[in-house]
């Protein structure tokens, strides 16, 4: 299923869960691994689970939910928020589109925040790709922000440990992830460590 990394230490009142959503097919791509440098920068009170199926899922028909699909049902209806990341690329995968379908025709996505982070080399190649995304999380009703990561996949942004080492890059994805959780819950993360 997904991983899971549940920050504990304060008080279930303040308990966020964020569901994350790589848009990419490559276990080792690059935005795969900055949803998981992301997760990694949330504060405690935020559980995080990384939905893996994005390659088994079916596209939408209505009808009885397929087993993979009703694994991203049940992730997104338990959770208070997504964060997503899109591909380095302009043309996002269909695959991604059957998941919106899918959350969509349930109502998954109906007035929920979705954070939505971009990477490229060029500005207008993230940019085209949030557009696209912005177009249809919004048409499903959800609540989107987000940032557009103008950065090489080249460079090497991450510590053996898989944590982004740049403190202006750690700081844009902190910034998408305060979007994300109440004001309360995000004050431990506030100062760079």
């Amino acid at each position: 299923m997904g991983q899971v990394s549940a920050n504990t230490g304060t008080s279930w009142e303040q308990w966020v869960k964020i569901i994350g959503i790589a848009a990419s097919l490559h276990a080792g791509s690059f935005i795969t691994r900055l949803l998981d440098a992301a997760g990694g920068e949330l504060p405690e009170g935020v559980g995080f689970e990384v939905w893996q199926g994005l390659g088994t899922i079916p596209p939408y028909r209505p009808g009885p939910v397929p087993p993979e699909a009703r694994d991203l049902l049940t992730m997104t209806a338990g959770s208070d928020a997504i964060l997503l990341t899109a591909p380095e690329h302009s043309l996002l995968p269909v695959e991604l589109a059957y998941a919106l379908d899918w959350m969509s025709a349930r109502e998954g996505l109906a007035g929920r925040h979705v954070a939505v982070m971009s990477a490229s080399v060029r500005a207008c190649g993230a940019m085209w790709a949030q557009a696209e995304l912005y177009k249809q999380l919004l048409g499903a009703g959800a609540v989107v922000m987000g940032e557009e990561l103008v950065i090489s996949p080249a460079c090497p942004h991450f510590d053996e440990d898989g944590r982004l080492t740049a403190p202006e890059l750690r700081a844009q994805v902190r910034a998408v992830i305060r979007q994300l959780c109440p004001a309360e819950v995000m004050e431990p993360v506030l100062s760079l460590r």
